[in-house]
């Protein structure tokens, strides 16, 4: 499928850390196997003649990885062309305690690119096929710095972080499904839930961290005060007029022995959103959209092992779900429900190799455009089915197979002035590659 050219993108970036916790910033700055055979090591270029482990060692670790996708529309939808397209990241993470200077402080700081296309607006569906081709910005061949945050505990309990936050990479995660498409599942709508869309990716924010066992894999807290209307392309100093308050807690779970969790949380915003629902007689004499004040959504979702051969390194199977309800306004998806099965080192001698399948429904609100004597409506309720098989061809060089299938939320596409063309249930195929540097 990767029938181009690999392109070398230097400087990219992934610090994932919009409600980091403890445990987030340990593993990342943690010692790792640099070391190795070619084929064994868990990065391509290795521990750098031991500075790579000298540095983790000092609380300073530098991580990349690049992934490339090709998909294409092979039926239905709206468009059949194949469409290529990748993003890399640098993450840099510095341990303050491990670097000899004061206990419990992490620096996080991540650089992201992504280069051509996706098919993203090719299937006529509010959830995009392609979720590594969304970052760090939805238009291509960008470069921006997501994330530079801070993180401090003042206790085993409790504590602070702030900074330009990455809002993705740690919010409403999941064992199964969560995460940018460049590890597990493609579609936005197994790896992040569609309700809290209304959260920038990249914005300016503080919040707090609670432990209340004082161990981050047990149970964790956040709760933040993000700005409403930030970009990863920009500082997001200079445009600071709303709020989004949200708050999450996870917490391990041991039924019948085997590791789980449970996640719920919510947010609200005050800021003023362009709605989804028009009148032309109103926008003509005011000569704009209609605004709404606020909006707030609420999620949860849950991972359950139902198999489990090594509880450290997270292998065996399990079911994966997610539920989300908004206001449906302005994000029109109102409620949203997904379902799924996973897995990872299944098959001997394939510890790095990962698996899943899921099927999710969104019940869209419909948005109308209210004319004097007929109401247009543009959109029905979405569903997806999704499955895929995670290929470790080495620890750090992996090849992922995928097949979506989707009934689009847009229902006619408008091809002229008066044609309309009736968009059909569309089959995704597509290739993922990933090298980790």
């Amino acid at each position: 499928m990767m029938r181009r050219s690999t392109i070398v993108v230097s400087g990219l970036v992934l610090l994932g850390m919009s409600f980091r916790s403890p445990a987030g910033a340990a593993e990342a700055v943690s010692a790792r196997p640099y070391s190795g055979g070619f084929f064994d090591r868990s990065t391509l270029t290795g521990d750098w003649g031991g500075s790579r482990n000298d540095l983790a060692a000092k609380g300073i670790t530098f991580d990349a990885n690049l992934t490339q996708i090709e998909q294409g529309v092979v039926s239905g939808g709206k468009n059949g062309s194949w469409e290529y397209g990748g993003r890399g990241d640098l993450t840099a993470n510095l341990d303050t305690q491990k670097l000899g200077l004061w206990p419990g402080g992490f620096l996080t700081v991540e650089l992201e690119g992504d280069w051509n296309e996706s098919v993203n607006g090719k299937t006529g569906a509010l959830n995009p096929a392609n979720t590594n081709q969304l970052f760090p910005l939805l238009i291509d061949n960008n470069v921006a710095l997501p994330n530079l945050s801070f993180a401090q505990f003042l206790s085993h309990y409790f504590g602070v972080f702030a900074g330009k936050l990455q809002t993705v990479s740690t919010g409403d995660k999941n064992e199964f499904a969560h995460g940018k498409g460049d590890a597990q599942f493609f579609n936005v709508a197994f790896n992040i839930n569609p309700v809290t869309l209304v959260v920038p990716y990249s914005t300016l924010g503080a919040g707090m961290i609670l432990l209340p066992t004082a161990d981050p894999d047990q149970a964790i807290v956040n709760f933040s005060v993000l700005s409403a209307t930030g970009k990863a392309s920009t500082t997001g100093f200079d445009d600071l007029n709303a709020a989004i308050f949200a708050g999450e807690g996870r917490v391990r779970t041991g039924f019948f022995g085997l590791t789980g969790h449970q996640l719920v949380g919510g947010l609200y915003s005050n800021r003023e959103y362009t709605s989804i629902d028009q009148r032309l007689g109103s926008v003509i004499e005011n000569r704009a959209l209609a605004k709404k004040d606020g909006t707030w959504a609420v999620y949860y979702n849950f991972d359950q092992f139902l198999y489990e051969t090594d509880k450290r390194a997270g292998k065996g199977v399990g079911l994966f779900g997610r539920f989300g309800a908004s206001e449906g306004n302005p994000n029109p998806e109102q409620y949203f429900y997904s379902i799924g099965v996973g897995g990872k080192g299944m098959i001997p001698s394939r510890d790095f190799d990962r698996f899943g399948i899921g099927y999710f429904y969104a019940s869209v609100n419909n948005p109308t455009l209210q004319l004097p004597f007929v109401v247009k409506s543009f959109l029905r309720d979405e569903w997806g089915f999704e499955a895929f098989y995670n290929v470790a061809l080495t620890p750090w060089m992996l090849l992922t197979p995928d097949v979506q299938v989707i009934g689009p939320s847009q229902k006619r596409e408008v091809t002229g002035l008066l044609a309309r063309e009736y968009i059909a249930t569309a089959t995704v195929l597509g290739a993922r590659v990933q090298l980790i540097f």
